[in-house]
């Protein structure tokens, strides 16, 4: 079977996603650009012979319409003949962009494919595809009492979980903590690629990340979906959700050069590492945010490797609850979950971050000799993908 396998990764630091935020003057076609021109600098590759370009994006309105992928490769100066499409898998979006370019490959649609991602949230709020709409309203018949949105999804998961404030604060500190420690190690370097901001700077860290986080200061923080609603409707949940113990809104983008072991030893290139195992699953609409544990569960048993033999684990902190639930199932080792810092700390925007945590993963198997990693996301409407990857 034909290898598919990662050349190179990219992403950009995190920008605030409001009004402000460091990447909030850059148009995310041109954000995406950069990651793609990046690509091809760095491996000194003539784009003319990339097959598609697979984008991952959300809120597909405004500035990331009619189709962000197109638009960015053209931004990227790439040639009129390179192909590109975009992807809505929610949060999963440039993970499944990534699945959908590895899996060309291996089937021999492809010989080089980019899979990137980009979420401008202070450009295109969360929601803004859904406005003057409910795509929800044709399931009333099999959810007569409505679904709900992720903020009770959590709430629920942190109820059913048995899983404290406490407990989640100190998650999400110790995400900070992380996240900030390898910062400062130089532990993101190879991974983030400069943005020009137009005026003489460029935008190389992490914005989001808090490095004096603590469980005492989060412990202040208010709940922020409290919902006299749901309430009624779900007695069991205590309202412990809040800023601190969630992602928060992100601008950011990254992309992977991804292709047959064979196109890279023709061109010259080395390979970081070739996808092993793919999986996708449906959950609890309601819940919404558990099904990295079947994705989970599915892509092990399609790999034959068991959660021991795994080096790292990239479980997306959409909030909390989720990587601490999906740890409480699978009983994972705390010190490979997200060993540095996840979206909690370095931000989650959208459509970039399956790349963004699959960045993160190589960097850390290639900087600690780990041979495998696996990731995971949550994504609306109850689904998740997961990837397992080995470092070559």
């Amino acid at each position: 079977m034909t290898n598919a396998v990662i050349v190179d990764i990219v992403r950009t630091g995190s920008g605030k996603g409001k009004p402000g935020g460091a990447l909030s003057g850059v148009h995310p076609g041109g954000l995406l650009a950069r990651t793609l021109s990046a690509l091809v600098e760095r491996n000194d590759l003539d784009p003319a012979i990339v097959d598609d370009v697979i984008a991952g994006c959300v809120g597909q309105v405004g500035d990331q319409a009619f189709n962000i992928a197109r638009t960015a490769l053209l931004t990227a100066g790439f040639p009129e003949s390179v192909p590109g499409t975009t992807v809505d898998r929610q949060c999963g979006s440039s993970q499944q962009a990534a699945h959908f370019a590895a899996q060309g490959v291996i089937a021999g649609a492809y010989d080089i494919a980019v899979a990137c991602g980009v979420e401008s949230m202070s450009r295109v709020p969360m929601g803004a595809s859904a406005v003057g709409g409910d795509g929800y309203a044709p399931l009333a018949d099999r959810y007569p009492e409505g679904l709900a949105h992720q903020g009770v999804g959590a709430e629920l998961i942190a109820s059913r979980w048995k899983l404290g404030r406490e407990t989640l604060d100190e998650y999400s500190a110790r995400s900070h903590q992380r996240a900030a420690a390898t910062a400062a190690a130089g532990g993101f370097a190879r991974e983030i690629i400069p943005v020009d901001l137009g005026d003489g700077r460029s935008h190389i860290s992490d914005e989001t990340v808090r490095a004096a986080t603590t469980p005492e200061g989060l412990a202040g923080l208010n709940p922020s979906f409290v919902d006299p609603a749901f309430t009624a409707r779900f007695p069991e949940i205590d309202w412990m959700i809040t800023p601190g113990n969630s992602s928060p809104l992100t601008d950011g983008a990254s992309a992977a050069l991804i292709m047959s072991e064979e196109k890279a030893a023709e061109l010259g290139l080395t390979p970081r590492a070739r996808f092993h195992t793919f999986s996708v699953s449906g959950s609890d609409p309601l819940l919404m945010l558990t099904g990295v544990i079947p994705a989970t569960q599915k892509a092990l048993r399609r790999s034959g490797l068991n959660i021991d033999q795994i080096d790292a684990y990239e479980v997306n902190e959409a909030f909390a609850p989720v990587p601490l639930a999906w740890q409480a199932e699978f009983n994972a080792d705390p010190e490979k979950l997200n060993p540095r810092g996840g979206a909690i700390a370095l931000g989650h925007p959208l459509g970039g971050s399956g790349l963004r945590l699959m960045a993160t993963l190589l960097n850390h198997l290639e900087d600690t000799g780990g041979r495998y990693g696996l990731q995971t996301m949550c994504e609306g409407g109850g689904m998740a993908n997961a990837t397992i990857i080995e470092r070559l």
